[in-house]
């Protein structure tokens, strides 16, 4: 994937660090939507647009909030195509892409430009475009998915609270500890360009995990009786990991269908409602395997491996509330 240099595409992609670690750009749009406007943006229904990618785990955290806090007819949201190009993530009319139908543009790097022509880094999904300014909001998953949490509380119809004020902490201490191991782990492990720098990454990943499997088996899920944000952020990876990361990304010590609790956790997220229906194996594995030609120069994608997401969940000692049901 390449990059801007003050407005100019670079096809080349980076070079690993000198020490083989992959580390991650920093967003670099990070405004905020505000109920009352205050921070200059307003939560309006139909002010805002969201462009993601089906295959990327950290635009789906925000799919995924589009649809559990009932914002999918409040924020409109166009798919770019699953396999990132030299000019980067480009919109086309491969099954369940869409055009950019609110600026016209042939690559997302493309709304990069029109927020700022002199933008310098990486033109990544998601991004969240303000209509009423043509800017960027924010382009930081994590930051967007709050928003959508809490800002847009008064133009859109009653859904819980996904990071609610008690348990914060809680939700806070487990977000950085999975996302430094696990959500970015298997970058780390992935994109290694060293065995010491894998072996570090890939130890750290499968202790988290067998913190997680031990932490499951006394509960349903990670902080409370119905899923928190710790609960969605870890979904986007850990519904990728059998079917990309156990092998593009040399995670394989054991698939998460070998873990009984994290197993039957990652069914009972997937079964939510509303939830399936934002997961889309063709374009993740497109995504993956034929996009990522560094780890997969071939670009052959698998047929495998079979999974039922939607198979009995098989943990039936534990009680889980459904959310209710709202007109």
């Amino acid at each position: 994937m390449g990059y801007f240099i003050d407005g100019v595409w670079q096809r080349d992609d980076k070079p690993p660090t000198s020490d083989g670690r992959f580390t991650r750009a920093e967003s670099r749009f990070r405004d905020w939507i505000s109920a009352d406007g205050s921070t200059g943006f307003k939560a309006e229904a139909g002010r805002y647009h969201l462009y993601v990618s089906l295959g990327c785990p950290w635009a789906h955290r925000t799919i995924v909030y589009r649809v559990l806090k009932k914002l999918d007819g409040i924020v409109s949201m166009s798919v770019v195509d699953p396999i990132i190009s030299p000019d980067g993530w480009v919109f086309s009319t491969y099954p369940g892409c869409t055009p950019d139908a609110v600026n016209g543009a042939r690559t997302l790097g493309d709304i990069y430009l029109r927020a700022k022509p002199s933008y310098t880094g990486r033109a990544t999904v998601p991004v969240l475009w303000d209509k009423k300014t043509q800017t960027i909001v924010s382009n930081e998953s994590s930051e967007i998915i709050r928003m959508f949490n809490a800002a847009f509380a008064a133009v859109a119809p009653a859904t819980p609270d996904l990071y609610p004020p008690h348990l914060r902490a809680e939700i806070d201490a487990l977000n950085q500890v999975i996302y430094d191991t696990v959500n970015n782990g298997v970058y780390r492990c992935g994109f290694a360009a060293t065995q010491a720098a894998y072996e570090e990454a890939f130890d750290a990943l499968f202790a988290t995990l067998d913190d997680l499997e031990r932490r499951l088996s006394r509960g349903r899920l990670l902080v409370a009786e119905t899923p928190t944000e710790a609960d969605w952020r870890l979904f986007t990876t850990l519904v990728r990991f059998d079917t990309v990361y156990h092998f593009l990304f040399k995670c394989n010590l054991r698939p998460i269908a070998d873990y009984p609790a994290l197993g039957a956790y990652l069914l009972d997220l997937y079964q939510w409602p509303a939830v399936a229906a934002t997961v889309d194996f063709d374009h993740i594995k497109r995504n993956y395997f034929a996009g990522m030609k560094r780890l997969n120069p071939s670009g052959i994608i698998p047929k495998g491996p079979a999974l039922d997401l939607a198979a009995p969940r098989g943990r039936a000692r534990f009680a889980i509330a459904q959310p209710a049901a709202t007109d």
